[in-house]
C-alpha cells in the first residue's frame, strides 16, 4: 500500500527531475484500483487521476463538479494494490485560493505526490469539447493559487502548472509567457496543453521552452508522437490522461454487443475477457478462482 504524506513527494520529485531524454515520466490515467493494477503490470512510472476519467465514472459531467472527497476517495483507492506515485488533476481548483489550499491539502494527506493545477476559468471547459470555449483566469490568480498550494503541501510534493492558452485560441508566445510566470511562481512543472493534431505544437514548444524547470505533455491529440520521440524532444514527463478509460469503454462494448448477438459471455469469445481470478487478484493477489 502507499503511505500517504511526503514521501511519495520526494519519490515522484527524485523521478521528476532524473527523468531523461531517452527515460521520460510515463504516468496513465487510473481512475481505479483495477486499472492503477493494469498500469503497474504494463511498466508505468505514475498514475494519474484525471477530472474527466472520473468524473465520468460517477456520470458527471467534466465541468468542476467533482469534489475533493471525490479525488481523495480515488487516491486512497489506487494507494491500497500499487506503490506508483499519483498525479492529481485538480483542474482549477474550483477557482479560488480557498479551494486549492483544501484540495492541496486534503489530497496530501490522502496520498498524492504531485498535484496539477490548470488556468482555466470556473466551471471548467473540458479542452476537447467542441460545443463549448474555454477561457483563461487571471495570472494573478493562478500564481496566488500555486503560492496557497505550496504552503500546504510542503516542499517534498510536486507542483504541476498547466496552461490552456494554446487551447482557448492564444499563440504560442502567450502560452510560453504564462508557462514562465507559473515556473517563477513556484511550480516544479509546466505542461503547455496542446490540441494540435499535427504535433507542430509540441514540438514548437520544446523548441522554445528556456526555463530549467521541465516540461510535461499530455499527448492525447498526437499519439502519433511515442514517449520516446517526445522525451527526445525535451519532455520529461508524458500523461496518457484516458487512454485506459477509451480501452476499457470499448472493451465492455464489444462484449455486450456480441451478448446480445450470441447470448451468451463464452470465453471463446472474440472480444477478450480475464478471468474471475483476475478479479479477485487486483486486491487480493493470493486469491485463487476456478473460473
Amino acid at each position: 500500500m502507499n503511505t500517504p504524506g511526503p514521501s511519495s513527494g520526494r519519490s515522484f520529485r527524485e523521478a521528476l527531475a532524473t527523468a531523461s531524454t531517452s527515460d521520460p515520466v510515463r504516468a496513465v490515467g487510473a481512475s481505479s484500483a483495477i486499472a492503477a493494477r493494469i498500469a503497474a503490470e504494463a511498466g508505468f512510472t505514475a498514475l494519474w487521476v484525471s477530472g474527466l476519467e472520473v468524473s465520468s465514472s460517477l456520470g458527471l459531467p467534466d465541468t468542476n463538479v467533482l469534489s475533493v472527497r471525490d479525488l481523495t476517495d480515488v487516491v486512497v483507492a489506487l494507494g491500497r494494490v500499487v506503490p506508483l506515485p499519483v498525479v492529481v488533476d485538480v483542474d482549477n481548483a474550483g477557482g479560488s485560493l480557498a479551494g486549492a489550499d483544501r484540495y492541496a491539502h486534503d489530497l496530501l494527506r490522502a496520498g498524492a505526490a504531485a498535484l496539477c493545477l490548470e488556468d482555466s476559468t470556473y466551471p471548467k471547459v473540458n479542452s476537447f469539447r467542441t460545443d463549448r470555449g474555454q477561457s483563461l483566469a487571471p495570472v494573478d490568480l493562478v500564481t496566488g493559487q500555486l503560492a496557497r498550494m505550496r504552503a500546504a503541501i510542503g516542499p517534498d510534493a510536486v507542483l504541476i502548472a498547466r496552461t490552456e492558452a494554446l487551447i482557448a485560441g492564444h499563440d504560442l508566445p502567450t502560452a510560453l509567457e504564462r508557462a514562465h510566470q507559473y515556473a517563477d511562481a513556484g511550480a516544479d512543472a509546466v505542461l503547455i496543453h496542446s490540441k494540435d493534431a499535427t504535433g507542430a505544437q509540441p514540438r514548437n514548444i520544446a523548441e522554445l521552452w528556456s526555463h530549467p524547470v521541465p516540461l510535461v505533455t499530455i499527448p492525447t491529440a498526437f499519439p502519433q508522437l511515442g514517449w520516446q520521440e517526445l522525451g527526445g524532444l525535451g519532455f520529461r514527463m508524458c500523461i496518457y490522461a484516458n487512454q485506459l478509460t477509451r480501452a476499457a469503454m470499448a472493451g465492455m462494448r464489444g462484449a455486450a454487443l456480441e451478448f446480445s448477438v450470441t447470448g451468451s459471455f463464452h470465453p471463446a469469445m472474440a472480444t477478450p475477457m480475464v478471468t474471475v481470478g483476475d478479479v479477485l487478484g487486483v486486491a487480493d493477489p493470493t486469491a485463487r478462482a476456478c473460473v
